[in-house]
C-alpha cells in the first residue's frame, strides 16, 4: 500500500517561511501527479498547487508568487515552499499523488502563521 509522509508544518509570524516535504514510499513505478492541498476550519478543502510528472506546475491564486512546489522523482518527494506567509493560510496541508490511475493522501500536517 503506498504510504506518504508530510513534515515541516508549525507555527510561524506573519512575513516567514516554511517548507512542507511529502515522501511516498512503497512506489514501484513513476508518480504522475503529485501537489498540495489544504483545509482551513469551517472552510473546504481547497486545492494549493501541483506539479506534473514532466513539471509543469499549476497554483491557486491566493499562493502565485509566494509558494513554489517542487519534486525530486528520485526521492519521490513533492516540496512546498511557502514565502511571505499571511494568517489566512493558517490550514491543515495535506500532499497528494497520482499513481497508477489512483489517488493517495497524507496524513496532513499543521500549518499555522499567526500575526
Amino acid at each position: 500500500q503506498v504510504q506518504l509522509v508530510e513534515s515541516g508544518g508549525g507555527l510561524v509570524q506573519a512575513g516567514g517561511s516554511l517548507r512542507l516535504s511529502c515522501a511516498a514510499s512503497r512506489t514501484t513505478f513513476s508518480i504522475n501527479t503529485m501537489g498540495w492541498y489544504r483545509q482551513a476550519p469551517g472552510k473546504q478543502r481547497e486545492m494549493v498547487a501541483h506539479i506534473a510528472s514532466g513539471g509543469s506546475t499549476n497554483y491557486a491564486d491566493s499562493v502565485k508568487g509566494r509558494f513554489t512546489i517542487s519534486r525530486d522523482n528520485a526521492k519521490n518527494t513533492v516540496y512546498l515552499q511557502m514565502n511571505s506567509l499571511k494568517p489566512e493560510d493558517t490550514a491543515v496541508y495535506y500532499c497528494y499523488i497520482v499513481y497508477l490511475r489512483k489517488d493517495y493522501w497524507g496524513q496532513g500536517t499543521q500549518v499555522t502563521v499567526s500575526s
